[in-house]
């Protein structure tokens, strides 16, 4: 799958992305994490066992694997093994064990990362963007649209020559918004992405980091950050 990076009130760029291999035997992991790193602007493919994630790995050339250790056919560790004798690819081991031992093992054989489940989706991000770096792929840092520019790398949100003042959250929902202009992100979408795809919490939160968004952004009556109603938001303009 392909997504927008950046884009500029006169037009769309569009970068390759890196693709992205999710293994995993748990349907839910596979669906939050393939939503989440599409949006992100990842191509994603997925495989539920070894042998699937060897085949995988030969047909799409991932750029990176996100790798259960739990699976049917042979774990994520004999995968490990079995790739590191031909490839590069870089792995982030997530799993539901905690033992040291298989931490230590994982690493050992070749694994870049390792994290377990439960896992926060922003921490996981960033630690595939640190690995995608250690392994040479480079990101686009600068996402615009119209006056507003958002630096990831020195987090910084600027509309026109004005700096605007966010929280941690408020960064990531513009951030979210200026990856896919004009396109329309479904609540269900936002608060996968934003909060997380366990968030039981009262969805009514979103309408409050909108309000707040569009006061800092001085966007009121709204023009960017429009409601679809029935659906949730878009940004246009």
């Amino acid at each position: 799958m392909n997504s927008m990076i950046v884009a500029t009130d006169k037009d769309t760029t569009h970068n390759k992305q890196p693709t992205i291999l999710i293994v995993d035997d748990e349907p839910q992991i596979i669906d939050f994490l393939q939503i989440g790193l599409t949006y992100e602007g990842y191509n994603v493919v997925s495989a539920t066992s070894g042998p699937e994630a060897i085949e995988a790995t030969k047909n799409h050339l991932p750029d990176l694997i996100i790798l259960d250790i739990m699976l049917p056919g042979f774990d994520g560790l004999e995968v490990t093994r079995q790739l590191r004798k031909t490839r590069d690819v870089a792995i982030i081991m997530l799993t539901a064990r905690e033992s040291l031992n298989d931490m230590v093992t994982g690493l050992e054989i070749g694994a870049d990362d390792y994290m377990t489940k439960p896992f926060a989706f922003k921490e996981l991000i960033a630690r595939v963007r640190a690995v995608m770096r250690r392994h040479g792929t480079h990101f686009v840092d600068t996402l615009t649209f119209h006056d507003i520019t958002l630096d990831r790398t020195a987090h910084v949100v600027t509309r026109g020559e004005q700096t605007i003042e966010l929280t941690p959250r408020e960064f990531e929902l513009l951030e979210l918004f200026l990856m896919h202009p004009r396109q329309v992100l479904t609540r269900e979408i936002i608060l996968a992405r934003i909060w997380g795809y366990d968030y039981m919490g009262d969805d009514n939160i979103i309408e409050v980091y909108i309000r707040h968004l569009r006061e800092k952004l001085n966007d009121n009556p709204p023009r960017l950050l429009q409601t679809v109603r029935g659906i949730g938001y878009t940004l246009r303009g």
